[in-house]
């Protein structure tokens, strides 16, 4: 998922959709807003998705790295487009 700081989420003027039940890392539920959609920019890639409002830093999740096509890089520390589709994002189907 998407998780941004409630400073950026009022600072983007987004609508609150309801209310989501996760459990973070420590193992604690909570409730959260969940709001958007959002329009994630990367690299010239896009996507549109939802965000939970949780943290002070913007957490890029799986969701919105799969939808445009980006994996981590461990050996250089960076995210990167997919080498199978290093000039546009595509989708299996």
């Amino acid at each position: 998922m998407l998780c941004i700081p409630a400073a950026l989420a009022a600072a983007l003027h987004v609508q609150q959709e309801s209310l989501r039940q996760m459990c973070v890392a420590d193992g604690r539920v909570l409730q959260v807003p969940y709001v958007g959609p959002l329009r994630v920019d990367f690299e010239g890639r896009c996507c549109f998705v939802g965000a939970l409002v949780l943290g002070d830093e913007v957490l890029l999740g799986a969701v919105p790295m799969e939808d445009m096509d980006l994996m981590f890089n461990p050996a250089r520390q960076r995210l990167e487009a997919d080498p199978r589709s290093p000039h546009m994002q595509h989708a299996l189907v």
